[in-house]
């Protein structure tokens, strides 16, 4: 008999929590462990070689907990290590087993959300050298134009416990400044890190009324629950029994 296992959710910290709080709204009979790579964050201004490493020994260690698919609940890993992860680790380590990212569900529909058709994406450094964002989307809404702001001391904030203090004021401030500058008819602003919506409510006090500001747990969710029915081999092989642990590196 194949032993059942739980969804992995994987972060650089304490972003991807944003994500598996969806993920457990909209599917909430399954079983999830969450690891969080506190160690080393923050992954957004590092190399694609280290991200890559960093992201497939996380794997690897979800794998021995009995996960048979892992969420990248991480963009910078999803930009910089998922498709190598896919192409090249899984067919040698773990043919049945599967990972996934969070960059392609939120290119499929983020064109859907901008009546002008220019979308703001705020991320890491790493994510923004990608192109991933601007390539993703391309595929699914070529006529969209796609503005990118590098955002490296976000996520800083965000693990430091400073995201709800004065000292985060001035570089959300900045960054939205620099992206507007960028597209003054960019509608949409996509919270492309899974650490920025625990910085959403200071990110709306400097948000012009008109633009959407769209963070990425309920598109996973949704994304998830279509993948898990699409794919029954995959589906039978994660428990359900409603269990939540959390594990961090650091």
């Amino acid at each position: 008999m194949t032993t059942k296992g739980p969804i992995g959710v994987f972060d650089s910290g304490y972003g991807g929590l944003t994500v598996l709080k969806e993920i457990v709204n909209k599917l909430s009979d399954y079983d999830y462990i969450y690891l969080g790579d506190n160690a080393r964050a923050p992954y957004g201004n590092r190399s694609f070689d280290t991200v890559y490493h960093y992201t497939l020994d996380c794997v690897k260690w979800f794998f021995k907990q009995g996960c048979s698919l892992v969420i990248l609940a991480c963009n910078t890993a999803s930009a910089k290590a998922l498709r190598t992860i896919q192409q090249n680790d899984l067919p040698i380590i773990a043919p049945d087993k599967r990972v996934l990212g969070v960059i392609r569900p939120t290119a499929e529909v983020i064109g859907n959300f901008s009546e002008t058709k220019n979308v703001g994406v705020m991320a890491t450094t790493g994510t923004v050298a990608s192109e991933s964002y601007p390539m993703e989307i391309a595929k699914f809404f070529p006529g969209l134009k796609v503005y990118q702001e590098a955002c490296p001391m976000w996520v800083p904030l965000v693990e430091n416990g400073e995201f709800e203090n004065h000292g985060a004021d001035y570089f959300i401030k900045k960054n939205l400044h620099n992206i507007f500058e960028k597209g003054e008819a960019i509608d949409v602003l996509l919270l492309g890190c899974t650490h920025y919506p625990l910085l959403k409510e200071k990110i709306e006090e400097y948000l012009p009324v008109a633009v959407k500001l769209i963070s990425q747990g309920e598109i996973v969710a949704e994304s998830l629950a279509n993948y898990l029915q699409r794919h029954p081999e995959i589906e039978s092989l994660c428990s359900k029994e409603g269990i939540q642990k959390f594990y961090t590196t650091d």
